[in-house]
């Protein structure tokens, strides 16, 4: 019993694990059990009840000091000064208000839930509460749209107007490569929050991938496939949840579209016309199919295309096979600008396979 492990540990089981494993705490057992004490200890969550006078028993809210008042078990007050929250702080003021004023509070009030969190050199305070969605969401196309493709390790973006046409795009990065899921979802949410401030600097809503049908891009050449995977699709969720929170807070809509072969779509057609990466070329066509744009294939390979039976969305998938060679040797094949150029299939600087894989292709 001494040194079995539960199947749920408060302070986390790699830190349980240690008295039995590192050879300063076997040594030392106290000094162990003061650290892991101190992690189960370190947060303290209370849910609201709407029939307390603050929305909660234990936590009350001062808007006028932004002072938090916190009642313990022995029934000695703390206070915590200058309580401030960068995003929200108005409608917790506006809860905390009105909580006070509501007369039946069984039938209509509202539970405000607080947490603490601490981190020795200071504390994180968390207000939760239920805020009503936003109404006045921006829909409208009419000045075009803002295409978003999400990648494991960025977002790519562009500025698509009405008309369908090309008028700036960019990224941002970020890394998830051993990081925890809290830390994922801070980082994520961070660059969620630089993205949607660009749709609402241009006052135009995000058009982005359907995640739930982005499998193609999931999973890992190396290591567990089957892990690989489920830590991609994971990444992906998050990623998607990141920007359609920050865009209902900052009223801007999200338009999801079937993500099929845009990124192939942009890269024969858009990526060496306008000088950006594959990403934000697919960026820039998933953006256009939000408009409801159909792409057609440019003029110059239109006629490489097996059209029946194919749908026009499977014609780039079939055309993508036939160009299988390295993406530096790609642009080198044909000119995308030039309608009645040739497929170059002789090209001095293509290996001997893609060579031969060109001609069988194009035979």
């Amino acid at each position: 019993m001494t040194t079995h492990i539960s199947s749920v540990v408060f302070g986390s089981k790699k830190l349980f694990k240690h008295q039995f494993t590192k050879k300063e705490f076997v040594q030392d057992h106290q000094s162990w059990k003061e650290l892991f004490l101190a992690a189960r200890n370190k947060q303290v969550l209370i849910s609201g009840r709407k029939d307390a006078a603050a929305g909660n028993f234990v936590f009350t809210y001062q808007p006028d000091t932004n002072d938090l008042h916190m009642t313990s078990l022995s029934g000695e007050v703390v206070t915590f000064s200058n309580v401030v929250f960068p995003y929200g702080q108005e409608q917790i003021n506006q809860t905390v208000l009105r909580q006070r004023k509501c007369k039946d509070k069984k039938a209509n009030g509202k539970p405000i839930s607080w947490s603490v969190e601490d981190h020795v050199d200071y504390y994180i305070i968390k207000c939760l509460l239920d805020v009503e969605e936003e109404v006045l969401v921006n829909f409208s196309t009419s000045d075009g749209v803002i295409g978003v493709d999400c990648n494991v390790d960025h977002f790519a973006w562009t500025d698509v107007s009405k008309d369908g046409n090309f008028l700036e795009s960019g990224t941002f990065s970020f890394t998830l490569n051993k990081k925890t899921n809290s830390q994922s979802t801070k980082i994520l949410e961070a660059e969620a929050i630089a993205l949607v401030d660009v749709a609402v600097q241009k006052n135009k809503p995000i058009v982005m991938e359907d995640i739930d049908t982005t499998l193609s891009k999931t999973g890992d050449a190396y290591g567990n496939k089957k892990a690989n995977r489920l830590k991609s699709i994971f990444a992906y969720r998050k990623m998607a949840q990141a920007i359609k929170s920050r865009a209902q807070k900052m009223g801007i809509a999200v338009i999801v579209v079937n993500p099929a072969y845009t990124s192939i779509t942009g890269k024969l057609k858009y990526m060496r016309k306008f000088g950006i990466s594959i990403h934000q070329a697919a960026s820039y066509t998933i953006g256009r199919k939000g408009l409801g744009y159909k792409e057609k294939a440019p003029q110059v390979l239109r006629h490489h295309i097996v059209r029946h039976p194919l749908p026009y969305w499977k014609q780039w998938w079939a055309l993508n096979k036939k160009l299988h060679v390295r993406t530096e040797m790609f642009y080198q094949l044909f000119d995308v600008n030039k309608p009645s150029g040739n497929i170059n299939l002789t090209h001095k600087e293509l290996t001997e396979k893609e060579s031969k894989h060109l001609k069988k292709a194009f035979a």
